[in-house]
Parts: structure tokens; C-alpha cells; sequence
């Protein structure tokens, strides 16, 4: 969109300096991926706690673990829930604005972590039936967080730090995780010294105490604390000036919006303009129209989620074989429940401090300086390199003195999944499409993403079938797929929403259009 053509109110964004509004943003998007991330991830934490606590046999030389069904259940179901999410609130989001739903995310995350503490019934499959309940609930309030966060930090943020408050938001996820181990950490560690458990091949009985059905249900409880306190400053935003201006064709309530919120100078509403930008720009997802313009667009962010979440959620699914074989969470039955479960969430803890969070916030520092593309390119390759180069010497890294470095391979990887694709498939969607199908692509792209999520996790519930080096060399290639999708990707680096969507450009909005500003073109 030429400068001239361009609404103030939306030029005055793409120009605002970084101010106290643009910091308060993040924060109250990010504490909602901080309570998504803990709400998520904790559950990884206690599901051996929930086995031993209900699907003990007495007699049994190894304690209990949950039904095959019942791991794949409590994981699928708060996919399935966030993928329900994603399209649902991506689609309002579109619809109806940014702003009037994004409480109700919050809240259906705050009911579904509490209640998920409150899962009931007369039998131990009746507890889990009913905790996989809440945890789809859960899921659905998750979801919609996505595609409207992201949005909304895109929308207020200017053209040239927007990358780096987006891959803030995200960044949050970094801290959730952690504190999920960290407080998984000290209800275990308390009751632990509280109780004096044995392991288990001295007293399978005493190896877990009544007491330990407090612990998991605390750590899924903590989760509502956070997203309770965004609630209220949710309510209190205004909607997205791009929504108002460009969907709801109010360029004058906008302007008063944003000079509310942020410093800047007066803005006219300039209503004629409005109504000549946004002509011609009622088309559809479905719609032949998208399909020339951005089709390739939603092909690339959609099945490069995709990928990235088939590695990414495998490689969590892997932790429990790589932590035994260096030995970092001894054989079960050497450790009672409570041991068990905090040294789990310590070697999880170990790993989100050296290479969840720095990837994120190497992402931050960068995204905006070489770009989302060159980012997501370097993840991927990076990823590919790192895991066939753990598959291929991994006995060899098994081996005692040299576990060391199996660990700090294995912990790159994670590295670059941050530094790299699972920063830049969130940040991408938020920018490269459209304001009137922003939030309906960034669902379809994460509902595509978690649909990874599901293939990742069930083809690699059990690793022990192929092997962990096998299941290495999987990912490892399939990285190289997520390489070729990048390619379809337009660069928003430095540029305006507009300028990258083809909003409002008069070529662009004619029926016989082609991609416009928004180029399909390699790193």
C-alpha cells in the first residue's frame, strides 16, 4: 500500500516508537502462553505418578503405569481441544474482532486447569475418563490463544520491532514449561521429605503414599493462577485498530482507540479512504481468489507447523529413552513415586534452561535483523544436522564418560527448534495474511501444527518399537521437509502488514489479481 493511499491511523502504528502500550501488550499475551505452555507441558510431568497412584498391581516387580489408551488419550484429547480452538476462535476472531473473545480463551483455560485437579470417579478409569474431560476443555481454551494473540500483538505492534514483541509473546512458553518443573520440583521434593517414601524394590506399598494424589493435582491446578490475572487487563484492550479500519470499516473509532493507548499525534478518521482501501476485499478462504493470492502462503505456514510439531512433540515423547540411557531418571522401580516424578521434571528443567529458553530469546533478538525466513531455514537445517548426528553415534554417546555429550546434543536440538521453526510458525501466520482472514489463516496454519502434534505423538508414544536412533533418523529427515515448505513463505521482514497482505492495494484487489506485494520468493 503506497504511503499516500495509506489510512493514518495505520501508518502512525507501522511508525510508532516502542512505548509502555507495545510492553504491556506482550505481557498480557504472553502470560497467557505462559499459563498455555504450563498447562500443556505439566501433565508430561505427573502421568508416571498418575500410573503408580492408580494402576498399581500388588505383586507386581514393576510399579504401575497408566493404559497405553489412557497416554494416548490425555495427550490426544487436549490436541484435538486446541485444534477445535484454533478454527473455532480463529474464525470469530475474523468475524466478530480480536478483542471479543480473548477473555473467554482465558477462562476456559482457568476452568479447565482447575477442574482437570478435580478429576473424579469410582474407579481409576473413571479419574482418568474425567480428567480427559477437562483437559479437551482445556485444550479449546488454549487453541483460541494462538491465533488471537499473535494477531493482536501483530496488529499494535510497528513494522520494524514486530517480530520481536510477536516471538516475545511466544517466548513466554519458555517460562510456562519451566515453571511447570519447577513447581512439579517442590510439591514433590515436600512431600517427599514429608513422607519419607521408599523406592519401590524395598516397600512397593509405602513407594507411594496416599498423599502423592495431592501432587498431581496441585501442579494441574497452579496452571488457572496465571491466566486468572490476564483476564481483567484482557477485557480492558481495544479492539485492533486494523480490525476496526479494515474489517469493520471504522477508521474513525480506531483513531480514537489507538490515541487512547498510544502516543501518538491526531489522527483523522478518513472514512472515504476507508471505503476505497477495503473494496473489493470480501473474499473468502475458500474463494478462487485467495487461492491465487495466498494459497501457497497458507501451504507454507500451514504444513510447516505440520512438521515442526511431528519433531518437536517426538523429541518430548523421546526424553523418558534418552534420560534412562544417561542416566539421569534411574529404572522405576529404584525410586519411589515422588522420587520419580521430581527427577523427571529436574532433567525437564535442565533442559528447558539450556535450550528451550535460550532459542526463544535468541529468536527475539534476531528475528527482526536477518529475518523469519533465514530463521526458519537455520532451525530446520540445524535440527536435521543435530539429530542424524545423535542417530548415528548415539550407542557410542550412551556409553559411560560420553553421555555428556549425548545431553548437550540432544539439548541443541531444542535450541534450534526455538531459535528457529517453532518461533517463526507462530510469528508468520500473524503477518502474511490478510486483516479479514488474519486469525482464520493463523488457526487453519496451528490447527495444522497440532494435527503434527497427534502424529508425533501416537507414531512415537512408544519408541522402544523402532528404537531411539531409528526414530532419530526419522526426524532428522523429516526436518528437511520443513525446509522445502519455508520456501513458500513471503519474508514480512521490515515491511507493513499491509505491504506483505496486498491490503488495500488497488492491483491486488481485483478479481484478476495475482500475489501482488506478498511474492513467493527463496531466502
Amino acid at each position: 500500500m503506497a504511503p499516500e493511499t495509506k489510512l493514518q491511523v495505520l501508518h502512525a502504528l507501522d511508525e510508532a516508537a516502542t512505548q509502555r502500550y507495545h510492553v504491556r501488550a506482550v505481557v498480557i499475551a504472553g502470560m497467557g502462553f505462559f499459563a498455555d505452555a504450563y498447562d500443556l507441558f505439566c501433565v508430561t510431568l505427573v502421568t508416571k505418578l498418575l500410573g503408580r497412584i492408580y494402576y498399581h498391581a500388588p505383586g507386581s516387580p514393576d510399579p504401575g503405569r497408566l493404559p497405553h489408551k489412557f497416554e494416548l488419550a490425555i495427550n490426544g484429547v487436549t490436541f484435538v481441544g486446541m485444534i477445535v480452538g484454533q478454527l473455532l476462535f480463529g474464525w470469530l476472531g475474523d468475524r466478530v474482532g480480536r478483542k471479543k473473545f480473548y477473555g473467554q480463551t482465558v477462562m476456559l483455560m482457568v476452568m479447565g486447569s482447575f477442574l482437570s485437579g478435580l478429576s473424579f470417579g469410582n474407579t481409576a478409569d473413571g479419574v482418568m475418563v474425567t480428567l480427559c474431560f477437562f483437559r479437551f476443555w482445556l485444550g479449546v481454551g488454549i487453541g483460541g490463544d494462538y491465533p488471537l494473540s499473535a494477531t493482536i500483538m501483530s496488529e499494535y505492534a510497528n513494522k520494524k520491532t514486530r517480530g520481536s514483541f510477536v516471538a516475545a509473546v511466544f517466548a513466554m512458553e519458555g517460562f510456562g514449561v519451566l515453571a511447570g518443573c519447577i513447581v512439579t520440583l517442590a510439591a514433590s521434593a515436600t512431600f517427599q521429605a514429608r513422607y519419607h517414601a521408599p523406592p519401590y524394590e524395598e516397600d512397593a506399598a509405602a513407594s507411594t503414599p496416599p498423599q502423592a494424589d495431592y501432587v498431581w493435582r496441585f501442579v494441574l491446578m497452579a496452571g488457572a493462577i496465571p491466566a486468572v490475572f490476564t483476564y481483567r487487563w484482557r477485557m480492558a484492550m481495544p479492539e485492533t485498530a486494523r480490525y476496526t479500519a479494515l474489517v469493520a470499516r471504522d477508521a474513525e473509532r480506531a483513531a480514537r482507540d489507538m490515541s487512547r493507548v498510544l502516543e501518538v499525534d491526531d489522527i483523522a478518521g478518513e472514512p472515504d479512504k476507508v471505503e476505497s482501501i477495503t473494496r473489493g476485499s470480501d473474499y473468502g478462504v475458500l474463494s478462487r481468489r485467495f487461492a491465487r493470492r495466498h494459497g501457497l502462503h497458507l501451504l507454507g505456514a500451514a504444513a510447516s507447523w505440520f512438521v515442526l510439531d511431528v519433531v518437536f512433540y517426538s523429541q518430548n515423547m523421546l526424553q523418558e529413552e534418552i534420560f534412562s540411557d544417561v542416566n539421569w531418571v534411574p529404572e522405576a522401580r529404584a525410586m519411589s513415586a515422588l522420587e520419580e516424578a521430581y527427577r523427571v521434571s529436574r532433567a525437564q528443567a535442565i533442559i528447558a534452561l539450556c535450550g528451550t529458553l535460550p532459542g526463544y530469546w535468541f529468536t527475539i533478538a534476531f528475528v527482526d535483523v536477518v529475518g523469519r525466513k533465514a530463521i526458519q531455514f537455520l532451525g530446520f537445517a540445524m535440527m536435521t544436522g543435530f539429530m542424524l548426528a545423535v542417530a548415528a553415534l548415539y550407542d557410542g554417546l550412551t556409553s559411560p564418560g560420553r553421555r555428556l555429550w549425548l545431553v548437550v546434543m540432544y539439548t541443541f536440538t531444542f535450541f534450534f527448534a526455538n531459535f528457529g521453526p517453532n518461533s517463526t510458525t507462530f510469528i508468520v501466520p500473524a503477518e502474511i495474511f490478510p486483516a479479514h482472514l488474519r486469525t482464520t489463516c493463523h488457526g487453519i496454519s496451528a490447527a495444522a501444527g497440532k494435527a503434527g502434534a497427534i502424529v508425533g505423538t501416537f507414531g512415537f508414544m512408544n519408541p522402544s518399537g523402532i528404537g531411539v536412533r531409528a526414530s532419530l533418523f526419522v526426524l532428522g529427515a523429516s526436518n528437511v521437509l520443513g525446509i522445502l515448505f519455508t520456501c513458500l513463505l513471503p519474508e514480512p521482514k521490515g515491511r507493513s502488514l499491509e505491504e506483505v497482505s496486498g491490503d488495500g492495494d488497488e492491483h491486488t484487489n481485483r478479481d484478476d489479481a495475482d500475489v501482488g506485494d506478498s511474492k513467493v520468493l527463496p531466502l
